[in-house]
């Protein structure tokens, strides 16, 4: 069987399941170049003829490239995606990837945001012009929410209602947020000056969050913001991006005492492997306050009183 052939025909798979135009592409980028590496270096055409002897080259290649350890594991995911599908399809009886040794990724203590550092971020916007309020209102809903830069992007006017928002997430995957007062006080207000402000212009589309000129975000303007608030308030020294305020709610909610099956429905995670990795990142001040608020004896002294 020709492995062109059912490379084709796995990327019509993967549009059958909706994934995202950013997977899609990445998808076909690595496929194609793991596709050119089989066929001009190592002179295979057949998908049965692929062994885990060809795809460790085709790794060794990215290392010697220079290659992040990180970057090389995320191409291989998407390898090992396309042939646990020919498994699966019962083009192939295993996995040539699965006896293909990845790099380790070295464990970084992320420095996450302080909840200082939030508010003042917030507050860096006023509360009455309509960019302004726009920003404050995403920054709020990133930390309040935990929704990555995309999900901000692409919310639409009807899935934010009164307590509770619609997301769709990677893979289009669907889950409920939850909106807390504290968050509805800044949308309400909002939504009032969105409206008051579109009142003689034109929206091209129902996006929740709308450029000046009534179109649609990119996930960029949403990066952008962010970097703009960082700058504003004289954050230096620490990465500041969308993923650090989806980072501080997973913290938070942690130290507010949130199991991680909870947290992990609530940021979309296909695996609870994946939410597990916030709790590596706690610092020592945050683990000790989390020991000390779960200690047995504390606790039995408070039941004591």
């Amino acid at each position: 069987m020709l492995l062109e052939d059912v490379l084709r025909e796995y990327e019509y798979h993967c549009q059958a399941r909706n994934f995202t135009k950013k997977t899609m592409k990445n998808k076909r980028q690595e496929l194609k170049q793991v596709l050119e590496f089989l066929q001009t270096k190592r002179g295979i055409a057949e998908l049965e003829s692929v062994t885990s002897h060809d795809l460790d080259a085709y790794l060794r290649i990215k290392r010697q490239k220079g290659l992040k350890p990180q970057s090389i594991v995320s191409m291989a995911k998407q390898v090992k995606a396309f042939f646990n599908w020919c498994v699966k399809e019962e083009y192939l009886t295993i996995n040539p990837m699965d006896k293909v040794t990845l790099p380790r990724i070295p464990k970084v203590l992320l420095t996450g945001l302080t909840s200082r550092e939030v508010v003042d971020m917030m507050e860096s916007f006023s509360n009455t012009k309509y960019l302004e309020i726009r920003n404050k209102a995403i920054l709020g809903m990133m930390a309040d929410c935990g929704l990555r830069a995309m999900e901000i992007a692409g919310l639409k006017e009807n899935d934010v209602r009164d307590t509770t928002i619609k997301v769709f997430g990677k893979g289009n995957k669907e889950r409920i947020v939850f909106i807390s007062p504290a968050l509805k006080k800044i949308l309400i207000r909002y939504e009032r000056i969105k409206k008051e402000y579109f009142t003689n212009r034109i929206k091209y589309n129902d996006n929740y969050f709308l450029a000046y000129q009534g179109k649609a975000m990119s996930t960029v303007a949403v990066y952008n913001l962010v970097i703009e608030a960082a700058e504003r308030v004289g954050i230096k020294g620490k990465r500041v991006s969308p993923h650090m305020f989806r980072h501080y709610f997973a913290v938070q909610s942690i130290m507010a005492g949130i199991d991680v099956y909870s947290l992990s429905r609530l940021l979309g995670h296909s695996d609870v492997s994946t939410t597990q990795r916030y709790l590596e990142s706690l610092d020592n001040d945050q683990l000790l306050e989390k020991a000390t608020s779960s200690s047995p004896l504390m606790n039995l002294n408070r039941r004591n009183r």
